[in-house]
């Protein structure tokens, strides 16, 4: 068998080749990948970045010293649900890695607090929210070329000031629901095979080739949950990050961060009083 194969299989009894799960040096592939982005971000913003250079905005109007970001509800959720994430992943991998502990509990318990923090969060943006604030627009999209040629050095408008995402946390947004809801729907199946005290243990519900599908799917989403939530800690802790990061604590930011970084046009501070949007 290629070491190097990212899938490990066996030949079951009657002679067919079915996956087992992910290959367990994919850990060290997502941890450099994630140390990799780091790195090289944190020499374009030293060396290659420059000075911000927004298009002037208009309609700043009475903006509050404190502009509010995140309700109660929604903090709520991040954290319950972060505290579920990393726990999901230590009990996933360092027993991969050598830290011998009995796991499988915690791990269980975990994915179903994490299950429970996401159904609730659906349908807390769906109906409370305002869903579409965290997905990309054509603005986003027509913001991202003109950057893209001014970094090729190619004429086009000064870049734009953000609603209250920008392109890059509204697509990381998207690669963590991509991940999430694999590992979810992927663990709900696999709570079957363990002994969890109120579901009967049925580990012939799939056969032996779906199981293994399973086992591949969860495991290639958490390795990739390693890299994302490497790089989410890394941006919350930036210097320039910090007020967003103190945004999910305390609810609110203030007002010369909005005003230096969001365009009141895109983002009025009307919409952010009475809530919330979709994001975390």
């Amino acid at each position: 068998m290629n070491s190097l194969n990212p899938i490990v299989s066996a030949v079951s009894p009657w002679g067919r080749t079915v996956a087992l799960h992910v290959a367990w040096y994919l850990i060290w592939v997502a941890l450099l990948a994630g140390f990799f982005f780091m790195v090289v971000h944190a020499l374009y913003v030293a060396f290659a970045a420059g000075p911000k250079q927004f298009a002037p905005t208009a309609g700043a109007g009475s903006v509050p010293a404190r502009v509010p970001r995140h309700s109660l509800a929604a903090r709520l959720f991040h954290w319950i649900m972060a505290a579920s994430m990393l726990t999901l992943l230590f009990t996933a991998f360092l027993p991969k890695l050598g830290v011998h502990f009995n796991w499988v509990v915690y791990h269980w318990i975990a994915g179903l607090v994490l299950t429970a923090s996401i159904l609730f969060h659906i349908v807390h943006a769906s109906f409370v929210l305002d869903f579409k604030s965290i997905w990309p627009d054509r603005a986003d999209l027509e913001d991202a070329r003109h950057r893209l040629r001014r970094f090729f050095g190619r004429p086009a408008p000064p870049p734009r000031r953000f609603a209250k995402y920008p392109l890059d946390n509204k697509l990381y947004h998207l690669a963590i629901v991509l991940a999430g809801l694999a590992v979810i729907a992927t663990g709900v199946f696999m709570l079957k095979r363990v002994r969890t005290g109120f579901l009967v243990r049925n580990p012939y519900l799939f056969s032996d080739r779906t199981w293994g599908m399973v086992y591949v799917l969860h495991g290639l989403a958490g390795v990739g949950l390693i890299a994302l939530v490497m790089v989410h800690i890394y941006m919350a802790l930036r210097p320039e990050k910090l007020a967003i990061t103190r945004g999910m604590v305390q609810g609110w930011i203030a007002r010369d961060f909005y005003l230096e970084e969001h365009d009141p046009a895109r983002w009025p501070v009307a919409s952010a009083a009475r809530g919330e949007n979709a994001g975390d």
